[in-house]
């Protein structure tokens, strides 16, 4: 689909008013559950399924059971609830509650599609992604991820419709289209299939050679450093992993004392979060990969890429931090500017980072070119890459 094809269909999704879209959001839920709005079976018992449990609470809702395929789960409770199969769900409440759809992770194998028709195959009346409640109830689910209201990103139109304009090829285009689309509409068929391999070292967008510094933003347990360790053995310089969170930080440890020593020695694991300014931030120890600063009980040191980097080139920058990107770069403007290295930078922790997250890299990224790759389903693990000019994989 041509540039201009997909500008003017992103016109036109943005052309809604915001008080149509408002009273979108209000009413979509009720008429796709009703007359069953107090009676939700949530379909999927796992960690989203679990947090939207939660939240139905604070607006004094309760699901009547969970449904899951999971067949160690089947007959047991969760917070109360009972976990049946799906069959069994369908044949207990298919006609008498609304099932919610909260199958929604990077790993699942299946699409939101396949789940809706599974469900209405099994004799299941009322069928919808749960995303349908978060709108009803925004202070008590939202945002969560890119699921925020629409109207917020309607609010933004015209920065919406510039980042557009910066990507580089026609599948990133598409894919940002399909993106917005999913934002404004919950159309989970509009986003593309995930990208399995490379996860942050696009091959064919950039080579790497013998003498890269990866620098990895959010290096959780070390599973970004293990991928580039697979890629290259001992054919790079160095590696710099930034991890705050205490308990992924012990993990880290852990694989990279597995390391050859030759590698080992090439890597250095520092303990900060990075941000805009060196302070002391709040910051919620999970253990998982949804740790995240600004939240939580704990604190940890920030740090600006700037100041830990004033003494190092780096050639490859990796951002993965859970929404604290956009700050993260705030912070890294000058040694981006100095030493032009490659960006790979998560763009699906807000709804609005996907058009504000390469706005921002334009600002700094001179004669780049920026692309956008989904890694994971149904919009997560999707990444913005910045390549200067010099980096690109030349194509023939």
């Amino acid at each position: 689909m041509g540039h201009d094809k997909l500008a003017d269909e992103l016109q036109a999704l943005l052309s809604e008013p915001l008080t149509a879209a408002i009273e979108r959001e209000r009413s979509a839920f009720d008429r796709a559950s009703a007359p069953f709005s107090e009676r939700i079976v949530l379909y999927g018992a796992g960690r989203f399924g679990k947090h939207i449990s939660a939240c139905m609470r604070k607006v004094g809702l309760a699901p009547v059971a969970f449904a899951d395929h999971n067949p160690a789960l089947d007959g047991e409770h969760i917070h109360g609830i009972p976990v049946y199969s799906p069959l069994k769900a369908a044949e207990l409440f298919g006609r008498s509650a609304a099932f919610a759809i909260t199958v929604w992770n990077s790993s699942a194998t299946d699409r939101m599609t396949n789940r809706v028709q599974q469900l209405k195959n099994l004799g299941c009346e009322r069928v919808f992604p749960v995303g349908l409640l978060c709108w009803k109830y925004p202070e008590a689910f939202l945002p969560y991820y890119p699921l925020d209201l629409p109207h917020k990103a309607l609010s933004t139109a015209d920065d919406i419709s510039a980042a557009l304009s910066l990507f580089s090829d026609d599948n990133s285009r598409k894919e940002y289209a399909g993106q917005v689309r999913f934002r404004l509409l919950l159309d989970y068929d509009s986003l593309g299939s995930p990208l399995g391999a490379d996860y942050y070292f696009q091959s064919d967008l950039f080579s790497i050679g013998p003498d890269e510094v990866l620098v990895d933003c959010g290096a959780f347990d070390g599973d970004t450093v293990a991928d580039f360790v697979r890629l290259q053995g001992e054919s790079f310089r160095s590696i710099i992993a930034f991890e705050p969170d205490p308990q992924n930080w012990e993990k880290l440890q852990t694989r990279l004392n597995q390391l050859p020593s030759a590698v080992k020695m090439k890597i250095e694991s520092l303990p900060y979060a990075l941000g805009s300014s060196t302070c002391t931030v709040r910051f919620n120890s999970t253990g998982t990969d949804a740790a995240r600063i600004g939240q939580g009980q704990d604190s940890v040191e920030c740090v600006t890429l700037d100041q830990a980097l004033r003494d190092v080139t780096p050639t490859i920058l990796k951002f993965d931090i859970e929404g604290a990107e956009l700050d993260a770069l705030a912070g890294a403007r000058e040694v981006i500017a100095r030493s032009r290295p490659v960006l790979a930078v998560s763009c699906y922790h807000q709804q609005s980072h996907l058009w504000e997250i390469p706005l921002e890299l334009a600002r700094t990224c001179h004669d780049y070119q920026f692309f956008l790759r989904p890694h994971g389903v149904e919009g997560w693990d999707l990444l913005c890459y910045a390549v200067p000019q010099e980096r690109l994989r030349r194509r023939n």
